[in-house]
């Protein structure tokens, strides 16, 4: 479920503090960009309801889901508002397993190999270094090493300049937030920065070869 997206664009717009009525009309200016991966984290005004009306007008054009998840009720209710990603700052077994129960895309946060081995034993579908600024790429060359091929996502911390260095050492993809949106940001900033960050991460990766 998540390569397709990851293929369209490796990066995750995380919407920290977007208000319902706001949402579908920021979420259709990123559609336009070219991301195809929204994050609402459940700590933003009423998000449940924010993640219900970007997926009832998106459908599959766009992969859903919450971030800040940290606990199995709220992945139920993630599910219920018709989300089908769950973001989570740590590596909490019974919130994968209940993701993965639920045919859901699982997303959790890790800071040390064991964390990382430990989700992948769970059957986390991808990889959220969190706090990337916590770790650097060096350290994700080591990690790269020795992990399956599964897909890594720098979160935290790290802005576009960054994306370059993340990517030569093995990392996939990025979670970008305040640098793509904040609250009472004005649309059109909002679109110049994502058709931005869109344009970079497509150059890059088209220079970055293969693991």
């Amino acid at each position: 479920m998540l390569t397709p997206y990851m293929e369209a664009c490796p990066l995750v717009a995380i919407l920290r503090g977007i208000t319902p009525q706001e949402s579908v009309a920021i979420a259709e200016l990123l559609t336009q960009s070219g991301f195809s991966m929204v994050e609402v984290p459940l700590n933003s005004p009423d998000a449940l309801d924010s993640i219900h009306r970007i997926s009832e007008k998106f459908g599959n054009r766009l992969l859903v889901g919450a971030g800040t998840v940290t606990n199995t009720q709220q992945v139920s209710e993630v599910a219920a508002a018709g989300g089908r990603l769950v973001v989570s700052p740590n590596c909490d077994p019974a919130v994968i397993n209940e993701t993965k129960y639920r045919e859901m895309v699982s997303l959790p946060g890790c800071c040390t190999p064991s964390e990382v081995f430990r989700a992948l034993a769970l059957g986390a579908d991808a990889i959220k270094l969190f706090p990337a600024s916590m770790i650097s790429p060096q350290s994700v060359k080591a990690l790269r090493a020795v992990l399956p091929p599964v897909p890594l996502f720098a979160v935290g911390g790290i802005g576009a300049p960054d994306f370059a260095a993340y990517l030569k050492a093995g990392v996939d993809g990025f979670g970008t937030g305040s640098g793509l949106y904040r609250p009472g940001m004005e649309p059109v900033e909002i679109g110049r920065r994502a058709c931005e960050m869109v344009a970079t991460i497509r150059g890059l990766t088209t220079e970055v070869a293969p693991n």
